[in-house]
């Protein structure tokens, strides 16, 4: 498959796009665009920021539990445990909406 075409595929024109926030009563938003419009876009800088806090979430995580780190308190354990639980929720999420925009073989393999 092409470049452009992994990127058209990618960019949600094979049906509804996962989008990286819930509603208010914690339920899945979905887009049906051409995966350019306005929302499409703020949705791919969202996940750039979920994806770059959790990065540096894992970098403090790492140097707080290396050997020889200060000790944390029971409560920045705690909020540690919830950051990094909160990250891989979106990081999750991110791989499940960019997993649904993936041509399946099979799909990619008749268009060529």
């Amino acid at each position: 498959m092409r470049r452009r075409e992994l990127y058209d595929a990618a960019s949600g024109r094979g049906g509804p796009r996962l989008l990286p926030w819930t509603s208010p009563e914690g339920k899945p938003c979905y887009l049906s665009s051409d995966g350019r419009g306005y929302l499409s876009t703020l949705a791919d800088s969202i996940e750039t920021v979920q994806l770059s806090m959790g990065q540096e979430l894992l970098e403090y995580a790492r140097d707080a539990t290396a050997p020889g780190a200060k000790a944390l308190s029971a409560t920045e354990y705690r909020w540690l445990a919830r950051r990094l639980t909160e990250a891989l929720a979106d990081a999750l999420r991110v791989a499940e909406s960019r997993g649904q925009r993936i041509p399946d073989q099979e799909e990619a393999a008749e268009d060529a």
